[in-house]
């Protein structure tokens, strides 16, 4: 099995969106390099940044997602982002109206059933959870290997926090990776297990 990663751009002061689920500046520097992302090449980012991103992205078999991001991103059009092969949705509700029954996205009730689901679907791939009440979720369960976060120098004050509404303390061990991109501060924790 492979990896469980929470991951999201984030903010210095711990927010993935504002209150109105706006990332605001949150995505900047992935439109502020020169070195394309991916094929669309819409996404440019600096050679750093791409250097630390773009292997991360390669090793994602699964994303899991809530309803909401679906809904946000209007499903990616059926296809999943970053050349991801699954993706994963939690939800209580059917897929929309006229989905492509085909389209390599799985909607299922519940986060362990979600889990089950992507850790078939990605093998020994990284299983990618976002971060926000889902990726907090999954942390209070137990499910979570490692924290990404790409830090941005930004505050919000308020909004939609990247560990949700996580009520308990959890430990992550000292960072494995601090690279400083432009206007991003790409981080990577391994969580810790057993007794705090």
């Amino acid at each position: 099995m492979g990896r469980v990663v929470m991951y999201s751009s984030v903010s210095v002061d711990g927010f993935i969106a504002d209150e109105n689920d706006d990332p605001g500046p949150l995505f900047e520097w992935l439109l502020s390099g020169d070195v394309p992302l991916d094929e669309s090449g819409v996404l440019k980012v600096t050679q750093t940044s791409y250097d630390y991103t773009r292997p991360y992205w390669d090793a994602i078999g699964v994303t899991i997602v809530g309803r909401d991001v679906f809904d946000q991103t209007d499903g990616w059009d059926g296809t999943p982002p970053s050349g991801i092969d699954h993706v994963v949705v939690v939800t209580h509700r059917p897929p929309p109206a006229g989905w492509n029954p085909e389209a390599p996205f799985h909607f299922v009730d519940g986060v362990d059933p979600a889990m089950a689901a992507a850790q078939r679907l990605a093998g020994d791939r990284i299983v990618e959870v976002a971060a926000g009440d889902l990726g907090g979720q999954m942390l209070a369960a137990g499910l979570v290997d490692e924290v990404r976060m790409d830090v941005v120098p930004v505050v919000f004050g308020s909004g939609k926090r990247y560990f949700g509404s996580v009520g308990a303390q959890h430990l992550l061990e000292d960072p494995d990776e601090v690279v400083q991109g432009e206007r991003v501060l790409h981080l990577r924790y391994r969580v810790r297990r057993g007794p705090i």
